[in-house]
């Protein structure tokens, strides 16, 4: 399929495809004309990505850990360990912006702010 036909079954632009294709999520084969044609499974993997990017993973994370999703035996099981590996990730983050908020309302509270405490 054209890039075109993709950005339409997939709802995102030529560009953005561009862009995933740049950056080596997706991939396309020229044709002799220097049309891009993908493989059928490029919207079930576009799709993938957009999911995966609005739950907070970034395209380096995505990237990184494509590979594994999909070559694994069973994709569902690699997908909920990667969801609960960000569940942690984002759970550690929340704890380090708690210490983080505690510290920055003790300095509020200080002559000097930015006095070592």
């Amino acid at each position: 399929m054209r890039i075109g036909d993709l950005a339409q079954a997939t709802g995102v632009s030529c560009d953005t495809l561009r862009f995933y294709e740049k950056r080596g999520l997706v991939r396309a084969v020229r044709e002799s004309n220097g049309y891009r044609c993908y493989a059928s499974e490029s919207v079930q993997l576009v799709m993938y990505i957009r999911t995966a990017q609005k739950l907070g993973f970034s395209l380096a994370e995505i990237g990184e850990n494509l590979p594994s999703v999909w070559n694994a035996e069973n994709s569902d099981i690699a997908v909920a360990d990667l969801l609960s590996q960000k569940v942690k990730t984002i759970d550690e983050r929340i704890a380090e912006l708690k210490r983080l908020r505690k510290e920055l309302l003790l300095r509020v509270a200080q002559i000097c702010p930015l006095a070592q405490s």
